[in-house]
């Protein structure tokens, strides 16, 4: 953690807040103290995955807690957004820091050309001593393009950014193996895979009400960031300065794998299936097991309306998602192909037809 260069932050709304809602100003200048400490010697860079624009609009609104209805969600947080930054402006100008915001979408993580221009963005922020500051654009987001919640987007950013390091920031110091407030539960000191979470009782959301995600979450975000060999650190907003200079504190996800090409990350964790394809048992085990392309001759049935290059789920004959691919033909294509070979196909419709539905290479096997 200690040799970690990039680092990416990810802060919770309960821990920028009060209760009621509206930003704590010295909730937000504690942690940027810390923050704008770590990367002043110039040898570590901070990407700041920041909650807070829903809950920052609540009092402004007149609002007492999280509204459940998107178009409120919305309106909340096109005005606490604009008060969570200025906030954020103000505080790292005490130390001469600059901050840039940068609002995504799952767009911009599943589609390859976005994908490109927001690591641009990030990387050339970083370059000119920028701090970036993420967040969900929650007032355009609509609950199909939704991340759903703040610590899944940290992974992927720390995914996208190529950052060495995922450091989670919550209310809570670590992942306990109960309820952190019962007597007899403790730290869990270290995750090396998911063995070590089996049996553990993972917390949902605060009873602050002002965010969306709790333990579950972000204990769904560490997953994700240390099977694309990223490793995650777990724990409360309060030890942030001991989570970054290596110290003994809260959680720490040992990485499970290794960075992987993006369109599977994407696809796997960003992307909205547009539809989905039922493959008989013989193409459930060449996909599965064998890692093989999906053909025509594999497929029973095909649901949905998509067009070539949207991303698909592929289901076994009990309807259970076995994997996720970008798919080369439409829906309206694809009835006419099933259970024949690409050779009599390209005899009969001519050479564009002699490939695969989805290829290997654009396809994700799903964790059963």
């Amino acid at each position: 953690m200690t040799e970690a260069r990039r680092v990416v932050v990810k802060v919770g709304s309960s821990s920028l807040t009060t209760a009621s809602g509206g930003l704590d100003a010295d909730r937000v200048d504690a942690l940027v103290d810390v923050l704008a400490k770590v990367r002043s010697g110039g040898e570590k860079e901070i990407v700041l995955v920041s909650s807070g624009a829903i809950a920052a609009g609540l009092a402004p609104l007149g609002l007492a807690r999280r509204p459940k209805g998107l178009a409120r969600q919305q309106a909340a947080a096109s005005v606490g957004q604009g008060l969570l930054v200025a906030r954020y402006t103000a505080s790292f100008a005490r130390y001469g820091v600059r901050v840039g915001q940068v609002l995504l979408t799952t767009d911009d993580t599943s589609r390859r050309a976005h994908y490109r221009n927001a690591y641009r963005t990030l990387d050339q922020l970083l370059a000119m001593g920028a701090v970036p500051v993420v967040n969900e654009n929650d007032t355009v987001a609509t609950d199909e393009i939704r991340f759903g919640d703040n610590d899944r987007l940290a992974a992927l950013v720390a995914h996208l950014v190529r950052a060495d390091l995922l450091v989670l920031l919550s209310d809570v110091d670590g992942l306990y193996d109960g309820d952190p407030g019962k007597p007899g539960t403790s730290r869990i000191e270290e995750v090396r895979g998911p063995a070590d979470l089996a049996g553990v009782e993972i917390g949902s959301a605060g009873r602050a009400g002002v965010g969306t995600g709790g333990m579950v979450t972000k204990v769904e975000a560490a997953r994700i960031a240390a099977a694309a060999g990223v490793p995650v650190v777990l724990t409360s907003a309060s030890r942030a300065a001991d989570a970054l200079a290596g110290r003994d504190t809260g959680t720490y996800f040992r990485c499970t794998g290794r960075r992987s090409a993006d369109r599977l990350l994407w696809l796997a964790h960003a992307s909205t299936p547009r539809g989905a394809l039922t493959l008989d048992d013989g193409a459930v085990q060449a996909v599965v097991e064998g890692r093989k392309s999906l053909l025509p001759a594999g497929i029973a049935a095909v649901d949905g309306e998509f067009t070539a290059g949207d991303p698909v789920e592929l289901r076994d004959a009990d309807g259970r998602a076995v994997a996720r691919g970008l798919v080369n033909f439409d829906s309206k294509e694809l009835p006419l192909l099933l259970g024949r070979s690409t050779r009599d196909l390209a005899r009969e419709l001519g050479p564009a037809y002699e490939r695969e539905v989805v290829h290997r290479d654009d396809l994700v096997v799903l964790n059963p």
